[in-house]
């Protein structure tokens, strides 16, 4: 089974596919009972999701700050020429603090963002980027707080989007004063 669109999964896949981004740990007999299949036909699903790239992995989401990462921030990266994109693409995702490289459209031609222990090594991040060879530019933004980081895609299958773990609120957002 080959799956290129969305429009070719059914409602049961998609199904399979939401409850798997709430909690992809969950036993496939509970997601047989949500779904009215047996374990074994989830997984026959799942496994024809995996083998069509629709599933590309199982992750454990990490929240940041408890490990010591409490720098948030997006770099907007400038290239002096567009033959040094995918090379840069290439030593921009291979920094292990990188967590999203885009190729983007308008004034930059790369957005990245990173997670850093605090604002010292934001800063060598930032060199980093800027040594690159083909680097015209860099522009920072910092992270304050974050209403919404999320990684589930809304497929139009059975859960809702209230019953994803979301990140706690910032205290400004909880009615509490930043600093």
């Amino acid at each position: 089974m080959k799956f290129s669109r969305t429009s070719e999964l059914d409602a049961t896949d998609r199904a399979i596919l939401e409850l798997l981004q709430v909690n992809c740990k969950q036993p496939l007999a509970a997601i047989g009972q949500k779904v009215g299949l047996s374990a074994p036909s989830v997984m026959e699903r799942i496994h024809k999701l995996e083998e069509a790239g629709v599933v590309t992995a199982y992750v454990a989401l990490v929240d940041a700050r408890r490990v010591g990462r409490d720098v948030a921030a997006f770099i907007g990266v400038s290239t002096d020429h567009p033959r040094t994109i995918g090379a840069l693409e290439r030593e921009i995702s291979a920094i292990d603090d990188v967590l999203e490289c885009h190729h983007v459209t308008g004034v930059h031609t790369f957005m990245v963002k990173l997670k850093a222990e605090d604002t010292e090594a934001l800063e060598a991040l930032i060199e980093r980027i800027r040594s690159l060879e083909g680097v015209s530019r860099t522009e920072t933004t910092v992270v304050l707080s974050t209403a919404a980081e999320r990684t589930r895609i809304v497929l139009g299958g059975e859960p809702q989007a209230a019953s994803e773990p979301r990140r706690a609120a910032s205290p400004r957002a909880r009615g509490g004063r930043s600093r």
